[in-house]
């Protein structure tokens, strides 16, 4: 993520016409966008749909943008809706999957990285929307309590309780129920 000064520098630059600093925008907020986005959907496939849709939906609009060292919170709003949106056209269109098996295979091999990719999608689906937001800015895409408080319109301190909050509950999720004694 940019600084905020660089950040409302280039949608300036944008909401003037200029080219590159929509592409500077694009890469620097995709991967955040896209993060948001899965912690909705749940599906890569339709996570990266719902970013790249949030990001032209926010390009269309960009003269709304009435604080431009806000875009990234303005974005993610943006990213928000659209999942929202989406995960309700999905309902009615989706035909539930089968229930993938949680349990480790019986002769002690790990499970695969697919199994496990699908246990912590179904953990993430049952954080709360913004701790599920603070984890994967936090630690996908490395954003600081800082720029996360920013993004989100909350306090670093209320990042910083969001997170251990998130963490500690993916670790009960991927642990298993016999876990869930001591904590950090």
């Amino acid at each position: 993520m940019l600084c905020t000064d660089a950040t409302a520098t280039l949608v300036v630059r944008a909401q003037r016409g200029e080219a590159a600093a929509f592409e500077a925008l694009a890469r620097a907020y995709l991967r955040a966008a896209y993060s948001v986005a899965l912690g909705f959907v749940g599906r890569p496939a339709d996570a990266e749909d719902v970013a790249q849709d949030a990001l032209v939906q926010a390009f269309e609009h960009l003269d709304s943008c009435r604080e431009p060292a806000r875009f990234a919170g303005w974005l993610l709003q943006i990213v928000r809706n659209r999942a929202r949106n989406g995960l309700a056209s999905r309902k009615l269109r989706d035909v539930p999957a089968a229930e993938a098996p949680s349990d480790p295979p019986a002769d002690g091999a790990p499970p695969d990285a697919g199994a496990l990719r699908r246990e912590l999608c179904a953990a993430l689906g049952r954080l709360g929307a913004v701790p599920r937001e603070v984890v994967l800015l936090h630690d996908l895409e490395g954003w600081t309590h800082a720029e996360i408080a920013a993004g989100l319109d909350i306090s670093e301190v209320m990042s910083r309780q969001h997170l251990f909050v998130a963490r500690r509950a993916l670790r009960r999720a991927l642990d298993g129920p016999s876990a869930g004694g001591e904590d950090e």
